[in-house]
């Protein structure tokens, strides 16, 4: 099955930043250059995945998977996730060439979001990028349920955007994702949280998720810096208690989220991210438990590669992006071991970068072998990765996609 950021994949954190001057223009941020070859060939390959279906201030989005299990089935679709994920790494690569690809993808998130045929700001899961905008100026849909935790994620892009440029309208969008975030998914029914988004057909997806909270919470708190708005801060909090309200303490990690009731929790199984990204949303010792409960329950081995897999479900596998999630939360850690683990991971990535099944020397495959089952319903391929390549990015330049 194709991975996409799905009910499956991703349904079923501490303190807050201080308040900023009320929606004042951020000073530019000094960009981080690439240090050694493999950065530059990743930063390469996305430049290259962005520029393959047109250039310059023409709007369009990279595909999502290259090659592999998706060369013989047509599937070029751009999810939004690994497009945010693509934005947040080349606002710190450091040259105005890749400056300028993030903010023209930064312009398709805000086209996308005004010229959606349902018209209140919301986007979708995934676009088709050739063509991107339909004859009568409708953005091509791929995927079309609009999941929070995938509006939280453009909306954190378009933080970074404004926190780089300074350009009003990318904070101007991000409030209007996370409007609609507030406006169509919070419920304080049953454990209060937000809940999975609209699905394709427009019908409310109730279940509660971990890791959509995690990143709603994580966004509305970039908001609450860069407009001063404290209401920004209670929503934060209320995102972030829903994740407190999933530790489980005598496993010392996270659960899912709950079912379709918004009460009943979901056990099984039990995915690598939401662990990882409540310490990097959270940066707090209890979250940091659930980074221990990953390298514990699930490292993985795969043809000479080491890392972490999806979920409890496979462990057969490298899951490669994920991986990457765990270099940057335990270059943040920085604990007793951290740093050797960090160097046995890193290496481990450049090697995936060289000679992984469909490796190019430049992107990032999303697993060591074809096949890796999230346990929600899909499965992910050694194919060229767009969103792998970029959070191998952020974690070679020590980056955290959850805070300005």
């Amino acid at each position: 099955m194709i991975p996409a950021r799905t009910p499956t994949r991703r349904t079923l954190l501490g303190g807050f930043v201080a308040l900023g001057t009320l929606l004042a223009a951020p000073p530019a941020l000094a960009a981080r250059r690439p240090a050694d070859a493999s950065t530059s060939a990743a930063f390469t390959f996305l430049a290259e995945k962005i520029d393959q279906y047109g250039s310059g201030t023409t709007l369009r989005v990279p595909q999502s998977y290259t090659g592999g299990f998706f060369a013989g089935i047509n599937f070029v679709s751009s999810f939004l996730y690994d497009d945010a994920l693509t934005i947040i790494a080349l606002t710190h690569e450091g040259s105005p060439a890749q400056l300028a690809r993030a903010q023209m993808l930064g312009d398709v998130l805000l086209y996308v979001q005004a010229h959606d045929p349902i018209a209140d700001g919301r986007t979708r899961a995934s676009y088709q990028p050739n063509p991107l905008i339909t004859a009568d100026g409708t953005p091509y849909i791929g995927s079309p349920a609009a999941y929070s935790g995938n509006q939280a994620w453009v909306g954190m892009a378009l933080c970074h955007l404004y926190q780089r440029t300074g350009r009003r309208k990318y904070l101007t969008g991000a409030l209007t994702a996370a409007n609609w975030i507030h406006s169509k998914t919070w419920s304080a029914a049953g454990i209060p949280g937000y809940t999975g988004g609209r699905s394709a057909d427009d019908q409310p997806l109730t279940f509660k998720a971990t890791e959509h909270n995690i990143d709603i919470g994580a966004f509305f708190a970039m908001l609450a810096r860069q407009t001063g708005d404290r209401v920004w801060t209670t929503r934060s909090a209320q995102a972030f208690a829903f994740v407190q309200a999933m530790w489980d303490s005598p496993g010392r990690m996270l659960w899912t989220g709950t079912n379709p009731d918004g009460v009943t929790i979901n056990h099984y199984p039990i995915p690598a991210d939401i662990q990882v990204w409540a310490y990097l949303a959270l940066r707090d010792r209890r979250s940091s438990q659930a980074v221990d409960w990953v390298i514990a329950n699930l490292s993985a081995s795969d043809d000479g590669f080491t890392g972490i897999s999806f979920s409890n479900t496979d462990t057969s596998k490298v899951w490669f992006e994920g991986t990457a999630h765990l270099v940057a939360a335990l270059q943040l850690r920085r604990g007793p071991g951290d740093q050797d683990r960090v160097t046995s991971y890193l290496a481990s990535l450049r090697d995936a970068q060289l000679r992984a099944p469909n490796a190019d020397g430049k992107g990032l495959v999303a697993a060591s072998s074809d096949g890796l089952d999230t346990g929600f319903g899909d499965l992910y391929y050694a194919s060229l990765h767009t969103g792998a390549t970029a959070w191998y990015l952020l974690a070679k330049l020590r980056i955290n996609p959850f805070v300005l």
